[in-house]
């Protein structure tokens, strides 16, 4: 890491990794004596103490590095979202995908009871995988035969949640490159199936189990797209942590879960047409910079997530101010090794979430062998998990 991104970003990384310890560990107590009492007690305490982690990376977007994230759909969308529970499926087009849908969460008055479908090896980040793991978020292995029974039992237990929530689902399975993009077309061409120009070919099994297991008390699957326009430079966590803005559009339309398929294969089939409807949308998007089919909403950024990070700031520097004080640590030698060990850390452990985020360092597709009938390389593709 640079020495100037490096002075950024270990300033912040101690304020994350510390307040976040706290967070985490307010959590654990949680956990242990409020669940086994009342799981939905718990979820409503949850909600409120993950927010105040999960603002500070707000807080990134919309204060520190300014970026202007545009809705684009229907007023009664717009007015809708945060008051029902929702399946949120998406393109995964960016290395900040998830916090777009953070920030649309936050907006919307739902981030506590915000979750997602994510890799397994998700959970063993630092705070931020500890308190996704505290938040019922559901972690997956990318192997059908293992994660069926995981992601069945995960999202029939959202069927209590007392509160409204987003379960958001990348269906891609992956995040898009144009390495990915390229395996995806060369499979479309052997399979007879439309070219994917700006997605990737979507995996339907867990979005059929998905629908399957939450159309009773699931009312709406928001299909959402993200858009970078061509003026805007494509939003990482490193340029959020450099403080550089970057423009996202997001396409959100709204589908009623009892007006899908009744059939599993119908599901799947009506998921694939949402992507090939997505990738037209794109290219039109491309031409016209813009989601010319929905009204631009207004979505001004509140100031609860300053709030939060001012809040952390005092209670860490105070923290810091006294412990220092009290234990002399910066006047001995061993002292100072031990404080340089510790931003040594936060620098590593800031440097694995960055390099975490980005998508040349997600596993790429795998396509899979052509077979006769369209049908069967698509059921064939779809147990090729990634």
């Amino acid at each position: 890491m640079p020495v100037a991104p490096a002075a950024v970003v270990v300033p912040l990384g101690i304020l994350f990794f510390s307040s976040g310890l706290i967070v985490n560990l307010i959590q654990a107590i949680c956990y242990v004596i409020a669940r086994p009492v009342s799981k939905n007690l718990y979820r409503r305490i949850n909600r409120v103490v993950a927010e105040l982690l999960w603002l500070e990376l707000v807080w990134i977007i919309d204060w520190w590095a300014g970026v202007k994230i545009q809705v684009f759909t229907d007023r009664e969308t717009f007015h809708s979202m945060g008051k029902e529970h929702a399946l949120v499926i998406s393109n995964h087009r960016s290395d900040i995908d998830w916090l777009v849908g953070w920030v649309l969460a936050q907006r919307s008055g739902c981030l506590g009871s915000t979750l997602a479908v994510m890799k397994k090896s998700s959970k063993f980040l630092p705070v931020i995988g500890w308190s996704m793991w505290f938040s019922e978020y559901l972690f997956l292995e990318r192997s059908w035969a293992k994660d069926e029974s995981t992601l069945k039992s995960g999202l029939q237990q959202l069927r209590d949640f007392p509160l409204p929530f987003w379960l958001a689902l990348f269906v891609e399975g992956t995040r898009f490159t144009q390495a990915k993009l390229l395996a995806a077309q060369e499979y479309a061409t052997s399979a007879g199936l439309p070219v994917p120009r700006n997605v990737l070919i979507p995996r339907t099994k867990g979005f059929v189990s998905a629908v399957s297991n939450m159309r009773s008390f699931v009312p709406a699957i928001y299909d959402v797209t993200v858009a970078i326009p061509k003026s805007s430079p494509a939003p990482t966590m490193l340029r959020l942590f450099k403080g550089q803005p970057s423009v996202v559009h997001v396409h959100i339309k709204r589908h009623l879960m009892k007006d899908l398929p009744e059939s599993d294969e119908g599901v799947a089939q009506w998921c694939r047409d949402i992507f090939v409807a997505k990738d037209e949308l794109l290219e039109k998007h491309i031409a016209e910079d813009k989601f010319s089919d929905q009204e631009l909403q207004n979505t001004a950024r509140p100031i609860k997530s300053l709030v939060v990070v001012i809040f952390w700031a005092c209670v860490v520097v105070t923290g810091a101010v006294k412990f220092l004080q009290w234990s002399s640590l910066l006047s001995s030698w061993k002292g100072i090794a031990f404080s340089a060990f510790g931003l040594a850390l936060v620098t590593l452990l800031m440097h694995i979430l960055i390099k975490f985020s980005q998508s040349e360092r997600s596993s790429p597709s795998k396509v899979a062998p052509a077979k006769s009938k369209n049908r069967e390389h698509v059921e064939a593709r779809d147990n090729k998990q990634d």
